[in-house]
């Protein structure tokens, strides 16, 4: 969850970008939209969500694992970056 307002903000308007890509997708399925066009609208939108996913994971690992207070040792933020990495791997 993200905490700071601008994080929220930020939260909020890729939320909002990515209900417009589903009622686009909807539009497009309604529509009668050939299936490559349509399978290449599922795969923005997933992409979108995973983008999103990957975000508030990151916030999330960040703030219980490695904050960026001085007691976090180098070693506990290593780690934390290198989970994140493998994640952003998985999620792409």
């Amino acid at each position: 969850m993200p905490h700071s307002p601008q994080e929220k903000k930020k939260a909020i308007t890729r939320l909002r970008r990515i209900q417009g890509q589903a009622a686009a997708l909807e539009r497009a399925v309604e529509a009668g939209t050939e299936c490559g066009l349509l399978l290449q609208q599922m795969a923005a939108l997933r992409g979108a969500v995973n983008g999103l996913m990957s975000e508030v994971l990151e916030g999330h690992l960040r703030e219980t694992f490695g904050g960026n207070d001085k007691a976090s040792s180098k070693a506990m933020k290593a780690g934390v970056d290198d989970v994140l990495t493998l994640i952003r791997s998985y999620l792409k």
